[in-house]
């Protein structure tokens, strides 16, 4: 398997933590979980996929899916213009579709404080809907500070600072194809 290298002029990157063909592998694993826990289920699946980090994840995941799903989107923010959470989530945008009665599933980008995703299950829970699931592409149990259960996980990762495959540092290195471990620069 051919080694991707990291693009020049971007010495943030230390290295490339999840390769692109181990992505792809385990997003095609999750979507065949997904499919059988969702086999016999009355009515779709709706897909929610928190702006912005999930959208590659989001889009590449229910590609995969044979099951009747729908997609919608959802704006958080608990970072404001720090890199570390305050725990007070902010909804930037709701979703378009009536959640009530429907099968839900949340599809995130990165788990670490579980402040945003707490603050979203308990939302739609809220909302009546007919079933809940969380779908995280990565999950850094280290940094959780609230109790949120996962119901499929991509991967675990140690406590590093990640861009790539939706995450972005300052709106630069979302689209790389894989995981890369970035150390931020501070001005």
């Amino acid at each position: 398997m051919p080694s991707i290298a990291i693009p020049p002029l971007t010495s943030e990157l230390v290295r490339v933590l999840i390769d692109a063909d181990t992505i792809a592998r385990r997003v095609n694993e999750l979507a065949r979980q997904i499919n059988t826990d969702y086999a016999n289920i009355n009515g779709k699946l709706i897909l929610v996929g928190v702006l912005k980090g999930s959208f590659i994840f989001l889009a590449d995941l229910c590609r995969k899916l044979d099951i009747p799903h729908q997609v919608d989107f959802i704006s958080l923010s608990s970072y404001g213009n720090t890199s570390n959470s305050n725990g007070n989530v902010r909804m930037i945008m709701d979703t378009r579709e009536n959640l009530a009665g429907k099968h839900v599933m949340i599809i995130e980008d990165i788990l670490d404080s579980g402040f945003t995703l707490d603050y979203l299950c308990r939302n739609f829970i809220s909302r009546n809907v007919a079933s809940l699931k969380t779908a995280v592409l990565l999950d850094k149990p280290d940094r959780r500070k609230v109790d949120v259960e996962l119901d499929y996980i991509g991967f675990q990762i140690p406590d590093v600072w990640v861009v790539g495959y939706g995450l972005d540092y300052a709106g630069k290195y979302r689209t790389l194809p894989y995981i890369a471990e970035m150390i931020p620069v501070i001005d």
